[in-house]
């Protein structure tokens, strides 16, 4: 049987925000891994005009409002997916590097510059 999808019932704006943290700690210009596995996202994006850079992808300012949303990273942390500081910074856990959202596609586009 296949993992169940969304197993922590994550709504569309917690995922949205998780593939963010996650893409960010793929990059060591935004994050710095830590020894117990965990990744501390030391840079958050900032919006130019509808869109902002994730590491190497763009992504659509609408898509990222859970960014700057106290609430989403309360349920986050709660689901054991981060450790935050809000709105300072966030570390996405080991957790969190493997939970599956399955919408990183939709989110996260090739960067046109």
């Amino acid at each position: 049987m296949p993992p169940k999808h969304n197993p922590l019932k994550l709504n569309p704006l917690q995922m949205k925000t998780l593939v963010l943290f996650q893409e960010l700690a793929r990059h060591p210009e935004s994050s710095s891994p830590l020894d117990s596995g965990d990744v501390f996202l030391s840079q958050l994006p900032h919006p130019h005009g509808n869109h902002f850079h994730v590491g190497h992808k763009v992504a659509l300012s609408k898509d990222a409002s859970g960014l700057t949303n106290q609430a989403v990273w309360t349920v986050l942390e709660r689901k054991g997916l981060i450790k935050a500081s809000f709105p300072v910074a966030v570390t996405l856990t080991a957790a969190g590097i493997a939970y599956d959202t399955g919408i990183a596609d939709q989110i996260l586009h090739g960067s046109d510059h």
